[in-house]
């Protein structure tokens, strides 16, 4: 075999494994009685009711967001959680609209009128007013479920966790977007990652923190990314909890998606090349796999599939095999060409991943260009009642 062909067929591996490889790694191990044990879900659920429950701040990050707040703080308000025991905080990161007199009206404890900065940025300033012992963050747009503060909760009473996120569920829309089939998939590989030694991302939709294990970033990290591992770092065990569900609406086209995936991306990129996720300080060998995988590999896979194709179009010619994986890798583009024409599940699965692969190329080269931008504009459709 010719080092060309090693090279192609290394590369064509990890994006093998990344994809399907690492869930089915991290199922095996777990099977294997390599995970903790985690408690079920209703013997969490009466964890949280024993005694007198922590003091709870919610904290919810906005910019113009009249539209949604008002419904947001009704349903923090009816979340199954003693009213004594909870701060209502709305960050208003300098909104033009009525975000914050909204909020205000709709019975908000605190309504922060803050000058644009970013969420991060935002999310601090509550944070500094907060007064509770668990710090609570959801989106703007974000519907919880009665339980979920509860639920959340209830994972922070774990020895040793001191961030959790819980399953957010996108709502269907009459657009192209496969948002929902990629999150059903991501929370899959979450709830195994939460198993063994803790999850590499979190949920900004939906989590919850320890007020003493909280980290404040710099406005242009995002909470999602970089929680969980600087916790990890720290001595902490960041965690899923799918029994505590959030909905929020999912982008209208695959065109708003990769929008905001490249924004994402952006972030992640400066997380892992210059935000301290790669340095392996800290971590336990289980939790560097998962960066590993999770993380570098997911990142590169544009660089993977450059690899891949190049290394492919070189070796035609050495053997059938090699037309056709080249036939192969067509055909994916060829079906993501055909979804908007033909709008079959396997086509749009495959455009959606061509999207997102691009995403994270696009935001490795955003970030090279010109680092992270602290503002963004919220995708389209992701507002609606």
């Amino acid at each position: 075999m010719s080092a060309l062909e090693v090279v192609f067929w290394v590369a064509a591996a990890l994006l093998v494994y990344t994809v399907a490889g690492y869930p089915i790694l991290l199922r095996a191990i777990v099977a294997a009685g390599g995970g903790r044990r985690r408690p079920p879900a209703d013997d969490a659920a009466a964890r949280s009711t024993a005694g007198e429950p922590p003091t709870v701040s919610l904290i919810v990050a906005a910019h113009d967001e009249e539209s949604v707040i008002g419904r947001s703080i009704a349903g923090a308000l009816a979340l199954d959680y003693p009213r004594r025991r909870l701060e209502l905080i709305v960050a208003s990161d300098g909104s033009t609209d009525r975000t914050v007199e909204v909020a205000r009206e709709a019975g908000a404890d605190l309504v922060l009128d803050l000058p644009r900065g970013g969420k991060v940025a935002a999310l601090n300033a509550a944070v500094e007013r907060a007064s509770g012992e668990v710090l609570a963050f959801a989106d703007a747009n974000s519907s919880w479920r009665p339980d979920a503060l509860r639920r959340l909760v209830s994972a922070l009473a774990e020895p040793g966790v001191g961030y959790v996120c819980g399953q957010l569920r996108l709502l269907s829309s009459a657009g192209d977007n496969q948002e929902g089939l990629y999150w059903r998939y991501e929370m899959k590989v979450r709830e195994l990652e939460s198993r063994l030694a803790g999850i590499t991302a979190g949920n900004g939709a939906i989590n919850a923190v320890r007020r003493d294990a909280y980290v404040f970033l710099k406005p242009e990290r995002g909470q999602d990314i970089n929680l969980p591992f600087r916790l990890v770092k720290h001595g902490w065990l960041p965690v899923y909890e799918p029994a505590a569900v959030a909905e929020e609406p999912m982008a209208t086209t695959i065109g708003d998606e990769l929008g905001r995936k490249r924004r994402m991306m952006t972030g992640a990129w400066a997380t892992l090349l210059g935000g301290g996720m790669l340095s392996p300080r800290g971590y336990r060998p289980l939790y560097a796999l998962e960066i590993a995988s999770h993380r570098l590999l997911r990142y590169a896979s544009p660089l993977l599939h450059a690899v891949v194709l190049a290394a492919n179009l070189a070796l035609l010619g050495e053997g059938p095999v090699y037309a056709v994986t080249l036939a192969l890798q067509a055909a994916v583009v060829v079906a993501a060409a055909l979804a908007p024409v033909i709008p079959l599940a396997p086509l749009r699965i495959a455009r959606y991943y061509l999207a997102v692969t691009a995403a994270s190329a696009l935001g490795l080269l955003d970030y090279l260009r010109g680092g992270v931008p602290t503002t963004w504009d919220k995708a389209a459709g992701t507002r609606e009642a």
